[in-house]
């Protein structure tokens, strides 16, 4: 029986997982860390409330097996550069360093489509910075998901994602061999395939978007 930790847990993915987390056998804790109140109410479920401005005074609650984490945001939602880059690459780094500090055996983190270090743009820029870290780190186990666009239900209306998300849609009939990758996907596909790498086999590191509807659908 192993404890899960998961950062995210109100979001669209990270949703998912817990709801998954708490039907799964495999685990019998769920510690999930939350800026403010939630609704999840569950016996395996340890709510912990974490100031993300400070996460050295919660080193030694970063424990367990396997971290998820699912933590993003947007332009819209934090258009203080110094916030976003606070969100989507100063947060994951550094807790992955007290997980890899406090000997947590996997981390399973969602990165994005395309992302790469020296990329121009932020969010994808960000997103290859922490993979490349995490790739320092050396975990036992390493999951990185990239996702093409997100269908689920949101809290957020995300117009312009919407419309990507109809318009490639439409096309994924198309979309095939390499662009494959490149066809939305079902946020609870994605929580599945998480859950799948921390208890796999898995020889990559790195997974794109068509892999993880393969691995969820296994």
């Amino acid at each position: 029986m192993k404890t899960a930790i998961v950062f995210g847990s109100t979001g669209l993915i990270g949703g998912h997982l817990v709801n998954q987390l708490i039907q799964d056998n495999y685990y019998s804790k769920i510690k999930i860390f939350v800026r403010s109140q939630t609704s999840i109410n569950n016996e395996k479920v340890e709510v912990i409330n974490i100031d993300f401005n400070n996460l050295g005074n919660h080193k030694t609650e970063i424990t367990g097996d396997d971290c998820f984490f699912c933590i993003g945001t947007t332009k819209q939602n934090s258009p203080d550069k110094n916030d976003y880059q606070k969100v989507e690459l100063d947060i994951p780094k550094e807790i992955a360093q007290i997980a890899k500090a406090n000997s947590v055996k996997s981390f399973i983190f969602i990165s994005s489509i395309y992302a790469n270090p020296n990329s121009s743009g932020n969010y994808v820029k960000f997103k290859g910075l922490v993979e490349e870290e995490l790739k320092r780190l050396n975990f036992s186990k390493l999951g990185i998901l990239r996702p093409s666009f997100l269908m689920g239900k949101r809290k957020e209306n995300r117009v312009g994602e919407k419309i990507g998300i109809l318009t490639f849609r439409a096309l994924s009939p198309l979309l095939l061999g390499p662009l494959k990758k490149m066809r939305p996907i079902n946020s609870e596909k994605v929580a599945k395939a998480m859950i799948k790498i921390s208890n796999g086999d898995f020889r990559q590191q790195v997974f794109e978007s068509n892999e993880i509807v393969e691995i969820s659908n296994n």
